[in-house]
């Protein structure tokens, strides 16, 4: 017996109060994009899978930016290989999930947000692994009030994000899938192989419509790690996000995503910081790589990953710092705290890192000697 739980997920927030998701922190994918979202489907006139909100082609044009035939501009979520993004995107229209894999800070996030947002017009069917996360967070849950009074029933069943989005066909999120306890993440195999999930107590069992798919994303370089089984990996297309090759993008995604954020927490607008924006993504770049820019001098890596995430985070506060407390021009006292909270993870290993790399290569550089005296200065 299959059960139908569609009429059991709720509405999400923008469905039920219209409007009131404009003053979010942080909106939705499908919400913040919305107007770029309708263009494409209103103009899109190529083939869809069932249920899904756009073709292939246009969730590629979504994530990686373009003009439509209107003039529409479409902003790019995502500045890296096309390639990368087609053959996710495709992977979402078979019967396979889709495993986002690469080091911290290399949009696997903000990928598969986008990815679900523009396949399933919503990306609020998410699991946020950690060590933590039950079992009970990928299959379903019982509200106990009603289990107690009622014993097992469909309306003491609390699906999960999972569930739901097998129910109706809809992309499901499953975040850091290797931090969850490996019995918890091997409760994946039924659902991605036979596209069913059992409800032993009730005696009937959910089978995925067609529409349904699964992003999930993971690193293998934090702590905690929890490696998949092998049964569990071969569900999976795994796509690799590369950290971006070249300085120039770097420097690029960084602007972009500062800019949005700039926007979305109302940061008052400070003149053109591009050139601290470079020192941040250049010293990030050269502590990651173990090597300069110019490739003369060899320096030791830190223990973090020093991340483009990171790097966002940095000049975001940096451009906070210059807006509220300093003259409105982003300066390298306002990214030098910032950079030093980066870099030295580990107190002993790392301090002895950065200080060796300020004093070899950023106080010899032609140019950094205002970015070498305020980073000496809160390195003291």
């Amino acid at each position: 017996m299959s059960a139908n739980l569609a009429s059991t997920r709720p509405k999400t927030a923008a469905a039920q109060h219209p409007g009131e998701n404009a003053a979010a922190l942080r909106p939705h994918a499908e919400q913040a994009f919305a107007d770029e979202l309708a263009a494409l489907a209103a103009q899109d006139d190529r083939p869809r899978p069932a249920r899904w909100r756009l073709s292939p082609w246009a969730v590629a044009t979504y994530l990686l930016g373009g003009t439509l035939p209107d003039g529409t501009v479409i902003s790019p979520k995502y500045v890296g290989p096309r390639r990368i993004v087609e053959v996710a995107v495709t992977t979402l229209a078979t019967d396979r999930a889709l495993l986002l894999l690469g080091v911290p800070g290399t949009a696997k996030t903000w990928v598969s947000e986008h990815l679900a947002a523009a396949v399933s017009g919503d990306s609020t069917l998410l699991v946020q692994g950690t060590a933590g996360t039950p079992e009970e967070a990928i299959r379903y849950g019982w509200d106990y009030a009603r289990l107690l009074a009622h014993g097992p029933s469909r309306d003491a069943l609390v699906p999960s994000p999972v569930m739901r989005a097998m129910a109706e066909g809809m992309t499901a999120r499953v975040e850091e899938l290797t931090r969850i306890p490996a019995d918890v993440q091997d409760s994946l195999i039924t659902i991605l192989s036979e596209k069913t999930l059992p409800v032993p107590e009730l005696g009937e069992e959910v089978q995925a419509v067609r529409g349904f798919n699964l992003i999930a994303t993971a690193n293998d370089r934090d702590r905690g790690v929890n490696e998949l089984s092998s049964a569990l990996r071969r569900r999976f297309n795994t796509v690799v996000l590369p950290l971006p090759e070249s300085a120039e993008a770097e420097v690029d995604i960084v602007t972009r995503r500062v800019e949005q954020l700039g926007r979305s927490l109302d940061l008052p607008a400070v003149p053109d910081g591009m050139a601290e924006i470079r020192r941040v993504v250049t010293v990030f770049r050269e502590l990651r790589d173990g090597l300069t820019d110019d490739g003369r001098t060899k320096v030791k890596s830190p223990s973090g990953t020093l991340s483009t995430a990171e790097a966002i985070s940095v000049v975001t506060n940096g451009l906070a710092l210059a807006a509220h407390f300093g003259d409105g021009v982003l300066r390298p006292a306002d990214v030098a705290a910032g950079i030093l909270g980066a870099v030295v993870r580990d107190p002993a290993a790392d301090r002895v890192v950065w200080q060796e790399y300020l004093e070899t290569v950023v106080r010899e550089r032609e140019g950094w000697t205002d970015f070498y005296r305020a980073c000496r200065e809160v390195s003291a």
